[in-house]
């Protein structure tokens, strides 16, 4: 008796405008027995498209916002003061179009034009948003950047969600954003006051951390109606990492070739394997819990990775924390909680 197969959801096979180009592999896999494989991707995307909205797709939001926090935060400690930023980033997105591609081109349905056209965008934000992160990482302590970044961004996304999802916080869940953003800002100011290296410098790379703070906001509100636009959001997810990588590999090769004393590339490489993979979890999870629920609250929840990350550094890297830093710590996933619990 032949396997019976999966129902997908008409949307996915008919010619509406969401209808995306389905890969021939699908349609040959479905009428054969084991072939179902292929139809699995379309599956699980059907069913979080069918969940959007209900409590148990604000549930599972909130679990990809926080895993993304756990991923985004061993992200930081991965690219920590080991490598030149230009050569780290170049070396994960390398190997993210390298593992990227296969699903892209024969796993989930192909883009339609529409979708093409946001990925496009999603390339050219996604590249000034990495190279205000280079730039940064350059010029400031990492203990200082990353605060900064992570504490402007929650508080654009909501403003920004607002005024194009329509998503509303209650009084007290604005409460909650000031204590995480504060919380985070301060335990930038206080890792500035503890630096001694230059200060014209780490000016300048404040700045460029702004920067990207706010195209961090740009980019979480974009990617998040880039992915409802898609009828099936891994078609978004995988295409997502494949383009946007392009350019940093490119950039990254060419300051390798004009180094007078390259770092060693097997080190490096593997660096890049590893942080690629954490790359997924931590953008697709974030962008998989603005397509469920409120993209303001799976901002919020993935600003916590300051939290973790300070935890990565007490317990992994051997760091100290220090009485100021684990109360700003707490009133930071306070601030979570507050966001999470006053809706």
């Amino acid at each position: 008796m032949p396997p019976s197969i999966p129902k997908i959801s008409p949307a996915l096979w008919s010619g509406s405008t969401h209808d995306p180009f389905i890969w021939p592999g699908k349609l040959r896999g479905a009428a054969t027995a084991g072939g179902l494989a292929p139809l699995r991707g379309a599956v699980m995307g059907d069913w979080l498209v069918q969940i959007a909205g209900t409590p148990e797709g604000a549930r599972l939001a909130t679990l990809l916002a926080l895993m993304s926090a756990v991923a985004h935060a061993a992200f930081g400690a991965l690219q920590k003061g080991r490598h030149d930023p230009w050569l780290s980033r170049g070396a994960i997105d390398g190997w993210l179009v390298v593992i990227s591609a296969p699903v892209a081109l024969f796993v989930v349905p192909w883009p339609t034009g529409q979708v093409a056209f946001l990925l496009a965008g999603a390339l050219v934000i996604h590249f000034a948003y990495k190279v205000t992160m280079a730039l940064s990482y350059e010029r400031a302590a990492y203990t200082v950047v990353y605060p900064v970044v992570r504490g402007t961004g929650p508080l654009v996304t909501v403003l920004a969600a607002s005024v194009i999802f329509h998503e509303h916080f209650t009084l007290v869940q604005w409460l909650g954003v000031m204590c995480l953003s504060g919380g985070i800002l301060m335990l930038a100011f206080v890792n500035l006051r503890e630096n001694k290296l230059d200060l014209r410098a780490m000016q300048i790379g404040l700045l460029w951390a702004l920067a990207a703070g706010i195209i961090v906001a740009i980019y979480t509100t974009y990617d998040a109606y880039g992915i409802r636009q898609a009828a099936d959001p891994f078609t978004f997810l995988a295409w997502f990492f494949f383009i946007t990588a392009l350019d940093f590999p490119i950039l990254a090769t060419i300051r390798y070739r004009r180094m007078d004393n390259p770092p060693a590339l097997g080190p490096l490489m593997l660096r890049g394997f590893f942080g690629s993979f954490i790359a997924w979890l931590s953008f697709g999870g974030v962008m998989l819990a603005t397509r469920l629920d409120k993209v303001g609250e799976a901002a919020v929840l993935r600003e916590t990775s300051t939290v973790f990350a300070a935890l990565i550094g007490y317990f992994i890297l051997g760091e100290t924390v220090g009485k100021r830093r684990a109360a700003l710590m707490a009133l930071v996933a306070l601030g979570a909680v507050i966001v999470e619990m006053g809706g």
